[in-house]
């Protein structure tokens, strides 16, 4: 049974994988775009409940993208990922998480 569907915008192929492996062994949909452009066809037409979304893409940063996301799709739950410390937000629209210690992060969050 489909838990939701999940929406990974990275260009690295290792972390979409491992994302990937760890989403669909919860039973969830995964769909995995490398390039902005990609992830927003994809968002459009799959409505994900949960993006995973990170900064520096082939396309642009992918961060720029964030309040069009949250504005256009108020039920997706918007998460922002980086190799980069990032300047601390009050934000409480989106979650930053941070490579490579995403997957501690994760298992907190999707027990």
């Amino acid at each position: 049974m489909e838990k939701g569907k999940v929406l990974i915008i990275d260009d690295e192929d290792d972390f979409g994988f491992l994302l990937n492996e760890f989403f669909s062994a919860k039973g969830y949909t995964v769909f995995v775009a490398k390039t902005i452009a990609q992830g927003l066809e994809i968002l459009k037409r799959e409505n994900p409940q949960f993006i995973f979304l990170d900064n520096i893409l082939p396309d642009g940063h992918g961060w720029s993208k964030t309040d069009f996301i949250l504005l256009n799709y108020p039920e997706s739950s918007l998460n922002l990922i980086s190799a980069m410390e990032v300047p601390l937000t009050s934000s409480s629209s989106f979650r930053i998480l941070y490579k490579p210690y995403i997957k501690d992060e994760l298992d907190k969050i999707f027990i």
